[in-house]
């Protein structure tokens, strides 16, 4: 009995801890493939939508078994801890359903079912909150499948932001800094220095974000963000690019196909970067987008699957791994992206099963003890490197039981100025 006390005593100590740790995205099995989200831009990238824009997921499932997948959406506090908001208040209609639209492929070699979740639904009528959201997909057997973060702002704020250089001299040729203004807008917010955080991504990607600045002064109805270091992010470099479109011919970053089960498409091979001089070289900031050639009526179903083939020529890191690292799987580092160094070619090589489209990726390295990544070690850091910055506005009222999303501003390096 004293023993039955004691671990009922120690599960008590331990649910605080339970209850606010931090959620992470889960990543998908093999089997599923070409995750993305799509409301106002054709490209895979971060969801961020205005309340009350709908919001569309699409995933392929390659095992043809025509699953059935359902889906849960779940509200986050500004720091991804779980709100305490009910389902009701954050959400009209019932989630927890299945997805009911998707199609099979049809004319492809690689067989697969290409789902489709738009919401508002008959099912889930609104969101009604704005602020953090997960959603999370689940198969038949209530196993999860993947998971996705999204927000969800209210335009009540404006977001200005401006790309410069590092004020730091150390670091002056590699990173650059993001200022803020928020402009408030006559309302009258309690306490900005405690109610009010910030969220700044770069290219759409989490893991980098900055978060929780305060601001340093007011002006009027603006609040001013101007950090010296606090607010920089590295530079990195432009994406490298490849584009199958054409299965059945070489095209950009494609040195040759061949032809198996599937297509195999070999990319040229890669050389490090860093230490070279900047290029300027356009790209979609580490995003995707499926395309097909013109004979492709519906690129959802119509669009095939490659087996793509990356290299690498760098000598090998004996405490370090490469990894494959993009928005094609929401930046995530998974065995699936990892390089294994051929001693006989002398290079990193790997390859990944992608649908037609075009897609940015690079080469980064990762610790084998920390696990820490490093964006710069094989691309290089450039300050002139053209890179997306998203602002992001939190308030939490005095009392308040959530963090409402009130402002979202966005920027580019293009212009940017010393």
């Amino acid at each position: 009995m004293m023993k039955k006390n004691f671990y009922s005593l120690l599960l008590l100590l331990l649910i605080p801890t339970i209850l606010v740790s931090q959620v992470e995205e889960v990543a998908a099995p093999d089997f599923i493939k070409t995750i993305k989200f799509k409301s106002n831009t054709t490209q895979g990238q971060l969801p961020i939508l205005r309340l009350g824009e709908p919001l569309i997921l699409e995933f392929d499932a390659l095992n043809a078994n025509e699953e059935d997948f359902y889906y849960v959406i779940e509200h986050f506090n500004f720091d991804w801890t779980p709100s305490v908001l009910a389902k009701g208040e954050y959400l009209k209609g019932l989630d927890n359903q299945r997805i009911l639209e998707y199609y099979n492929s049809f004319n492809t070699y690689q067989v697969y079912s290409h789902y489709k979740l738009q919401i508002p639904n008959i099912q889930t009528r609104k969101l009604l909150k704005s602020g953090n959201y997960m959603i999370s997909i689940y198969d038949d057997y209530d196993e999860l499948m993947f998971s996705r973060k999204f927000m969800v702002y209210e335009d009540l704020v404006n977001v200005g932001a401006k790309v410069k250089r590092s004020r730091d001299v150390k670091v002056i040729a590699e990173k650059q800094s993001v200022d803020l203004v928020i402009a408030t807008n006559s309302i009258n917010f309690n306490n900005p220095l405690e109610t009010i955080k910030t969220l700044i991504i770069q290219n759409n990607n989490l893991n980098t974000s900055i978060d929780d600045l305060k601001p340093q002064y007011t002006l009027g109805n603006e609040l001013i963000y101007r950090y010296d270091t606090e607010s920089a992010f590295w530079g990195g470099n432009e994406y490298l690019y490849f584009e199958n479109r054409d299965v059945r011919t070489s095209n950009i970053g494609v040195q040759f196909i061949d032809l198996k089960d599937i297509y195999q498409s070999y990319l040229f091979t890669n050389s490090p970067r860093t230490g070279r001089p900047y290029t300027y070289n356009p790209d979609l900031n580490g995003n995707f987008q499926i395309t097909a050639n013109e004979r492709v009526e519906n690129i959802d179903i119509e669009a095939d699957y490659t087996m793509v083939h990356f290299s690498l020529l760098q000598p090998e890191l004996k405490d370090k791994d490469i990894h494959i690292y993009g928005n094609f799987n929401a930046f995530a580092i998974e065995p699936l992206t990892k390089m294994s160094f051929n001693s006989e070619s002398g290079k990193y090589e790997t390859s990944m099963r992608l649908k037609q489209g075009f897609y940015n990726y690079k080469h980064v390295v990762v610790d084998k003890k920390t696990g820490q990544l490093d964006e710069g070690a094989i691309s290089g850091d450039y300050w002139q490197t053209e890179n997306n910055y998203k602002v992001l506005v939190y308030y939490r009222d005095l009392g308040a039981r959530f963090d409402r999303l009130i402002g979202y501003g966005e920027s580019t390096s293009v212009n940017i100025s010393n």
